[in-house]
C-alpha cells in the first residue's frame, strides 16, 4: 500500500490494502496492449492511492486481484482513449476497468477554498460539462475538453486525474453509455462524480 501524498492526518498513513496481483491477468494485459502497438513492460509495484482509496470502498475486504495500469504524463486523452480501445476485450473475460480520478483537482485552489469555506463556479460548471458530454456521448468534445470546456485548464492544471476517464471510455467501445452514479464536490473544489460506462449494445453493464 503506497502512501504516496503529504500533509494528510496520520490515520491515512496507516491504512493497509493488501489486496494480491495477478500474473495471469498482467499477462493478458500486455498482449491487449502489445496487439495494439503499445510498447509495455511488466514492473512489480505496490498500489498507489489512486487505486486503493477506491478499491478500499468498492471492496473493503480487499479480496480480489488487482492489477494497476500506469498512465502516460507526456500523452494526452486521445493517446489514453486509444490505450482503453486496446482493453476493451478484457471485461468479456471477468476483467473490471476502474478509472479512478477526479473531475476537478487543483490543489492551490484546495488550499483557498478550504479557508475561505467557498466553492468556486467553475467546479460544478466544469463537472456538469463532462457529464453533459458523456449523456449525449460527444466523444469529439470530451477529446477537445482542454479547449472547449469551461476553465479546463483551472479545473486540471495537468491532467492526471482525467486521464483515466479517457482509457475507460475507449475500452467501453465505440457506442458507449454512461450512467452517473454519483455527484458531489468534495472539500469546495474536488468533483467526485462517478460514471459507469458500457458498450450500448451489449444491454448490460461491464
Amino acid at each position: 500500500t503506497i502512501h504516496d501524498f503529504r500533509g494528510f492526518p496520520e490515520p491515512l498513513y496507516n491504512i493497509d490494502y493488501p489486496a494480491s496481483g495477478d500474473a495471469a491477468i498482467g499477462t493478458e494485459v500486455l498482449a491487449a496492449l502489445a496487439a495494439a502497438g503499445f510498447l509495455a513492460h511488466p514492473v512489480e509495484r505496490g498500489l498507489d492511492h489512486g487505486a486503493w482509496i477506491p478499491l478500499r470502498l468498492m471492496y473493503p475486504a480487499a479480496d480480489i486481484p488487482v492489477v494497476p495500469l500506469a498512465l502516460q504524463h507526456d500523452q494526452g486523452p486521445a493517446y489514453h482513449h486509444a490505450l482503453g480501445k486496446a482493453l476493451a476485450g478484457l471485461p468479456a473475460s471477468g476483467i473490471l476497468i476502474v478509472a479512478s480520478g477526479n473531475l476537478t483537482h487543483n490543489l492551490r485552489d484546495y488550499q483557498t477554498a478550504h479557508r475561505d469555506k467557498t466553492s468556486p463556479a467553475y467546479v460544478a460548471h466544469f463537472a456538469e460539462w463532462i457529464a453533459e458530454r458523456l449523456a449525449a456521448r460527444d466523444l469529439d468534445a470530451l477529446l477537445d475538453y482542454r479547449a472547449q470546456a469551461p476553465d479546463a485548464a483551472r479545473a486540471h492544471p495537468s491532467e492526471e486525474h482525467l486521464l483515466p476517464l479517457f482509457v475507460a471510455l475507449g475500452a467501453a467501445g465505440n457506442e458507449w453509455h454512461a450512467e452517473r452514479l454519483h455527484s458531489g464536490i468534495d472539500d469546495h473544489v474536488l468533483a467526485m462524480d462517478s460514471f459507469a460506462l458500457w458498450p450500448s449494445s451489449s444491454g448490460e453493464q461491464q
